[in-house]
């Protein structure tokens, strides 16, 4: 890939992901319960995810997934209910116990693997990601290089923009938390990710396939 096109592909990739998404809000989730170690496991399990959907639009998966109505409903009616699942469940969870001047918790309740899984579930199961990298990658390919070396390089750029935008997320909600009541904190967390989260799955359900 020319320097001049992964120049711009990177800046492309950066303005869509600077807007926050399911992922973003995981992440931060996360990183303000549980600490530094579960903000890593999350942001691992939508890297392979995103290196999955990846794949797939090298391979083609995303046309075919255009081209087949079924499957598409398919994957949006599972990746919105996976969403609604994850925000019923943080609406209707007890509130945990606020530690000393609103410190996260030093272990996850459940394992790492746990939260890893959740995060790549997240990624994956949205069809809309696939539909926007199938449209967006092969408009910066080269075709008289190696096409393959060409999506490992945008992979990698990904990858880079994705914990690089999701790190000021997480370090920007910890600096306004660290502003507010622990216990009011925890509340609204819990309360507002929730209702998000409900959103998100909501509106995946409305999104069509072009």
């Amino acid at each position: 890939m020319a320097l001049h096109l992964w120049f711009t592909f990177a800046l492309a990739y950066l303005a869509t992901t600077l807007s926050p998404g399911p992922n973003v809000l995981l992440v931060v989730r996360n990183a303000l319960r549980y600490g530094p170690p579960a903000m890593a496991v999350t942001l691992l399990g939508n890297l392979v995810a995103q290196l999955l959907v990846t794949s797939g639009v090298a391979l083609g998966v995303g046309a075919i997934l255009i081209a087949v109505p079924t499957a598409f409903l398919a994957l949006k009616v599972i990746g919105a209910g996976y969403l609604i699942y994850l925000g019923l469940r943080q609406l209707l969870a007890r509130t945990p116990v606020t530690r000393p001047e609103g410190e996260p918790q030093t272990s996850p309740p459940s394992s790492k693997w746990k939260i890893g899984m959740e995060a790549f579930l997240v990624s994956a199961s949205n069809p809309k990601t696939l539909i926007f990298l199938c449209a967006f990658l092969p408009q910066f390919l080269d075709h008289e290089r190696p096409i393959p070396g060409q999506f490992l390089m945008m992979y990698l750029t990904i990858a880079a923009i994705v914990v690089m935008v999701h790190s000021v997320y997480c370090y920007t909600a910890y600096r306004f938390s660290k502003r507010l009541s622990a216990a009011h904190w925890v509340v609204a967390l819990k309360r507002t990710t929730g209702a998000i989260f409900i959103g998100l799955g909501v509106r995946l359900l409305n999104t069509k396939a072009l």
